[in-house]
This record gives C-alpha cells, sequence and structure tokens, in this order.
C-alpha cells in the first residue's frame, strides 16, 4: 500500500511510502479528559504506520509535537510493583559488571519519577535524571533524585558535561522510540558518555511486536519501532558500538542494548547480538517482504476480539477494563470499543482515577470498584502486566468473574 503524503526516514532520509499498519485515526493516548471535558470535541490524528524501504526503520510520522504529548503526562512507573523490581535487578546486576561505585556517575534519560535511579542514589552513586514532564520530575524530585526537567539531545548534553562531568553509565527505558530526532538524541549519548562509560537502552523489539500482533503498543508518542538492524545503524552513524544484548519479557518482549564510544578498550561483542541479528534476517527484517502482513493480523486480532465480547454481552455478561495505559487506549479506540462493551476502567494510579479515556470517554475508577460491582469479565488492556493484575486481583475468582487478555489472541485466565 502507497500513500500520496512525502514524509521523510527520519534514520536514513528517504521517502517514505510503503505502509506498515494503519489503525484509523486516534487522540493522543495519553491525554485522559476531565468531566468538563466531554462537552468539547477531542482532536484526533493519523494513526498510521510506514516501514522505510532503504534502512527499514518502522516509524510514526510526527503529527503532535513532543511538547504537546509530554507536557503533563499521565504514566508513573512507580505504580508497576513488576517494573520497579525489574529496575532493581537491572541496578543490581549493572553495578556488580561494571564495578559502579561512589566514584561513578549515572544519567537517566527519561528517568520519570525516579523509580529506577533511586536504586543507584541508595547506593551511594551519584545520579541525575532527565524528564520533561514537569509534574513527573517534580515525584522525583521529591524523593531527593535530581532531575533536569527538558528533552534530551546534543546541547543538553553539552551542557551536562560542562556542569557535572561525563556519565560512566547512561540509561535509557523505553526512550528511545518517544524521539523525533534519533540523530540528535544519539549525538548527545555520544557527547555524555565517558570513554570507558557504557550506555544501556532497553526498547520493545519489532520482531515480538510482529510475532505477537501487538498492534496497541503504536500511539502517537511512539515515533519509531525497532529492530536491533535500525538501533546498530542509528548508534554506529555516531560512534557508538553495540557489544551486548539481553532480550527480555517486558513490555511484551524488549531489547536490552550495551554500547560504548567505538573505540573504547572493551570486548568483542556477545553472542546474542548475532543471535538477534540471525533471528531479525530470518524474519526478513532486512527485507521489505518482511513486513507484509501485519495490517491484516491486525485486522484478525480486532475481529476476533469483538466477536469474543459481542457474544459475552449477548449471555448478559458484565465487562470492565484493567489499566487505563496507552496501549489500552489504542485497541478501544482501533476496535471501537466503549460503553456499549465496558462499564468502566480501572487503574491503581490515583492520577488517573477520576479521569476519562480519550476517545471512549470510559470513566477511570481505583481497583476496588471491581469488589463492589462484581463484574463477570475483566479486559486486561495492560497485558503486560497480566501476571501482576492476576496476582492482585485473585479474589474476583470468589464470584466466578475471569480475567481476558486480548493480544496476541483472546484468552481467558484460569
Amino acid at each position: 500500500m502507497t500513500d500520496n503524503s512525502r514524509h521523510s526516514c527520519r534514520l536514513c532520509g528517504a521517502v517514505l511510502s510503503r505502509t506498515f499498519v494503519d489503525l484509523g485515526v486516534t487522540p493522543l493516548a495519553n491525554s485522559y479528559l476531565d468531566e468538563s471535558d466531554l462537552a468539547k470535541g477531542e482532536t484526533f490524528y493519523p494513526l498510521r504506520v510506514f516501514v522505510c524501504d532503504d534502512c527499514f526503520l518502522v516509524q510514526l510520522p510526527v503529527h503532535a509535537a513532543p511538547e504537546t504529548i509530554f507536557d503533563e503526562y499521565a504514566y508513573f512507573s512507580s505504580y508497576s510493583d513488576s517494573w520497579v523490581e525489574h529496575a532493581r535487578r537491572y541496578v543490581e546486576a549493572t553495578v556488580e559488571r561494571f564495578g559502579l561505585d561512589e566514584s561513578s556517575r549515572v544519567v537517566e534519560i527519561a528517568s520519570n519519577d525516579g523509580y529506577l535511579l533511586r536504586f543507584f542514589v541508595d547506593r551511594g552513586i551519584t545520579a541525575t535524571g532527565i524528564e520533561p514532564s514537569a509534574n513527573v520530575a517534580a515525584a522525583a524530585a521529591a524523593h531527593g533524585i535530581p532531575t533536569i526537567v527538558d528533552f534530551f539531545g546534543k546541547g543538553l548534553a553539552d551542557r551536562i558535561v560542562d556542569e557535572q562531568g561525563r556519565a560512566n553509565l547512561v540509561v535509557g527505558n523505553n526512550v528511545l522510540a518517544h524521539v523525533p530526532d534519533l540523530h540528535d538524541f544519539v549525538e548527545g549519548v555520544h557527547a555524555l558518555l565517558a570513554p570507558d562509560g557504557v550506555v544501556t537502552m532497553e526498547f520493545p523489539h519489532l520482531l515480538r511486536l510482529m510475532a505477537e500482533k501487538q498492534f496497541d503498543t503504536i500511539y502517537h508518542e511512539h515515533f519509531s519501532y525497532l529492530s536491533l538492524l535500525a538501533v546498530e545503524r542509528l548508534f554506529g552513524e555516531h560512534g557508538l558500538r553495540l557489544f551486548d544484548l539481553d532480550e527480555l519479557s517486558t513490555h511484551g518482549g524488549s531489547l536490552r542494548i550495551y554500547a560504548c564510544l567505538a573505540d573504547a578498550d572493551r570486548d568483542g561483542e556477545s553472542d546474542s547480538l548475532a543471535a538477534v541479528r540471525l533471528a531479525e534476517h530470518e524474519a526478513a527484517l532486512d527485507r521489505s517482504t518482511g513486513y507484509d502482513g501485519f495490517e491484516q493480523a491486525v485486522r484478525q486480532v480486532k475481529g476476533d476480539l469483538l466477536s469474543f465480547l459481542l457474544d459475552a454481552k449477548r449471555e448478559g455478561k458484565s465487562i470492565v477494563g484493567y489499566g487505563a495505559a496507552a496501549k489500552g487506549n489504542t485497541l478501544l479506540n482501533y476496535c471501537g470499543i466503549r460503553s456499549d462493551f465496558l462499564d468502566y476502567v480501572v487503574d491503581r494510579s490515583p492520577h488517573k482515577q477520576g479521569c476519562f479515556l480519550p476517545g471512549t470517554h470510559l470513566k477511570v475508577l481505583p481497583p476496588d470498584e471491581i469488589r463492589r460491582t462484581r463484574p463477570d469479565l475483566i479486559l486486561v488492556l495492560s497485558w503486560n502486566l497480566a501476571d501482576e493484575i492476576a496476582e492482585q486481583m485473585r479474589d474476583v475468582r470468589d464470584w466466578g468473574c475471569r480475567l481476558v487478555v486480548p493480544i496476541p489472541e483472546v484468552r481467558v485466565l484460569d
């Protein structure tokens, strides 16, 4: 499928013409509404994703400025117990592997509410966060995490080096996909890194997104959908060399890459890098044909989910949603699931409770509302946290309620 409008690839500059998937038009996934907003119009933006035929970066054109998306952010990492534990284990392993101590300096890009840096600070390691959303950065500062409220790029990196010195470790978890100017961002990482320093970046792996039909991880704050192929090219163009990689289960399947300056005195690359390169080659991610068929698979997921919900409603079952997450907003808007299917949505974050979801206008309530109303089914919108949610809500089985996970296909949890 082709598109007559002209968009340029943010990695190589080529004109984009091949559609990866078209999810219609949706509001910004994190633009939660107050009750007073419900009578007003909402802005809907195209959610059409392209793949570059030259470098194979999968990407969404910028329809809304980052300042609009991240000005007042609704996601606070600390409200996911499993994500905080993931961060704790990362810090423990990284400190040991790279010999970090009180003389080291750590910088995290997109540090959110300080959920990760607090574990470095607890060890006496100097840590600085960079977070563009002032409301989230304030939560980090309240817990003693020095945080710069700004977008990261080469200019900010130079300023940090002038004022604080270079970093022994630069961390970026789930931020690379949010960056419209990839080259400025990675050039900033290069400028910030000490000669023997290490950068780690985590991002959802495009290979898993496609295999598991995770279309709901596509929304306007995710400008890029990343393969190892694309990331290695990007880092290499800015004097950074990947030397190791971890495959993670987080966010439906992620990669954590380890990189250093290209001329750093560090061991050669690990076997895991070669293994993922081979897996991407076997999946044809280095060829245009490898991206065909995803849109049809997504339509199948939509049809199956709607059929399940229609059957449940015909049987008189009551259904609610769990997780006022951005991915859930993509799924609900694309599938057209509103109050005709779901009575409400719950979320642990008090920052979302009392708000309404963009587009669908479903109200967000605390999880205890489920115990008060006793629905028959809970649609798990934050499916990446399904195990955590199932444990938190294990008592719902007492009245016969079941949790339903929609991705990659509908399944009812026992």
